[in-house]
C-alpha cells in the first residue's frame, strides 16, 4: 500500500505584480503540522526598473519564515526591526496579537537588474500563544547547522531533527530540513520523523514506491515512520512538519486563529488602521473587499 496520502501540485497565484507558486493551504490538506502556508516565490528576473515591493500589511496568530535561494530583501516591522535577507538566512517574525512589517527590494539594488527566489512560510501559533507579544528573529547562513547524510547535504532551517537543533525559536515541536544531493542516494529516515510529515521537491526528481515525482511538488506522507525515497542527482528537497495542534485553525487574509472572534477583531483594527505602524512607511495593503474564511483543519 502506497504511503504517500496526498500529491500537492504547485499552483500559480498573484501576490501583488508578482506571480508564485501556492504550495498550502490545499483543499485536501489544508496542513501539515504546524505548517499553514507555502509560497514559492520565483525564481524572478528583475529589470532595473522593476522592483519587489510587498508594503505594509498585517499578521496575527502565526510566525512567518523567509527563506531565500537567490536575491535579497529589505524586512521591515513595527517593532522598529530594519534588516536585509539573504540566500540561506532566515527571518523568523512571530506575529502573536499583532505585528506589520514590509518586504521590499534593498534601496541600492532598486536601480539594477536582480534575481529573486526562495519560500514564504507561515506556521501557526499554539492556542494559547496566540495573542503573545510579537517578536523578530534574524540568523545568518553560516549559523544554521549543515552536515553530510550518506552524499547527501543536510541543513536544518528551523526545529529538530536528527539529532540536531536550528537556533531559530519555534513554538511548538516541528522540523524543516533541507536535503541537496550530487549523486543518486537512497535515504531512510522515517524513524527520526514525528507528527504530520511531507516533502517538497525543489529541484530535480526523487523516486519513492517506484514511481518517480519531479519538481514543484508536495508529497504528503501517510505514515512519517515509513519515509524512505531516492533522490537523484542534482536533487533538492524540503521535509517539513511536525506534531499538529488540537484545535482547527482558521484563515482569513493575512490572519490565522483558532478563534474566529480573533480575526473580526484584527480585520477592524486593519480597517482602522489600528495596528502599531511601519516607522518611515505611509502607504499600506488594504484590506480585501471580498475574502472568504475557511478552516485549517487538523
Amino acid at each position: 500500500m502506497s504511503n504517500i496520502q496526498h500529491i500537492i501540485e504547485e499552483r500559480t497565484h498573484l501576490v501583488g505584480n508578482f506571480r508564485v507558486g501556492r504550495l498550502l493551504p490545499f483543499r485536501e490538506k489544508r496542513m501539515v503540522g504546524p505548517f499553514a502556508f507555502i509560497d514559492h516565490m520565483g525564481p524572478l528576473q528583475l529589470s532595473d526598473h522593476k522592483n519587489f515591493d510587498v508594503p505594509p500589511h498585517p499578521h496575527i496568530g502565526l510566525s512567518t519564515l523567509t527563506y531565500l535561494f537567490e536575491g535579497s530583501i529589505m524586512h521591515r516591522d513595527s517593532l522598529g526591526t530594519e534588516i536585509e535577507i539573504k540566500p540561506g538566512a532566515v527571518n523568523w517574525m512571530t506575529a502573536g496579537k499583532g505585528i506589520v512589517h514590509s518586504e521590499r527590494t534593498p534601496e541600492y539594488l532598486r536601480k539594477s537588474n536582480k534575481s529573486l527566489h526562495g519560500l514564504q512560510i507561515w506556521v501557526a501559533l499554539p492556542k494559547e500563544l496566540e495573542q503573545t507579544e510579537p517578536s523578530f528573529f534574524h540568523i545568518e547562513a553560516s549559523k544554521i547547522p549543515t552536515w553530510s547524510i550518506e552524499s547527501v547535504d543536510a541543513k536544518l532551517i528551523a526545529g529538530s531533527l536528527l539529532g540536531h537543533q536550528s537556533e531559530v525559536p519555534v513554538h511548538s515541536p516541528l522540523y524543516l530540513l533541507e536535503l541537496k544531493s550530487t549523486s543518486k542516494q537512497t535515504l531512510h529516515i522515517g524513524s527520526e520523523l514525528f507528527g504530520e510529515s511531507a516533502l517538497y521537491i525543489l529541484e530535480g526528481s526523487i523516486v519513492s514506491e517506484g514511481t518517480v515525482f519531479e519538481s514543484k511538488q508536495i508529497l504528503i506522507a501517510e505514515d512519517a515512520s515509513r519515509c524512505s525515497f531516492e533522490m537523484n542527482e542534482n536533487t533538492t528537497v524540503y521535509i517539513f512538519g511536525g506534531k499538529p495542534f488540537p484545535e482547527e485553525r482558521t484563515i482569513y487574509w493575512n490572519f490565522v486563529s483558532s478563534d474566529k472572534n480573533l480575526i473580526e477583531m484584527a480585520k477592524m483594527r486593519w480597517q482602522n488602521q489600528e495596528f502599531d505602524k511601519v516607522p518611515d512607511e505611509i502607504e499600506f495593503v488594504p484590506l480585501p473587499k471580498q475574502q472568504s474564511n475557511y478552516k485549517l483543519k487538523k
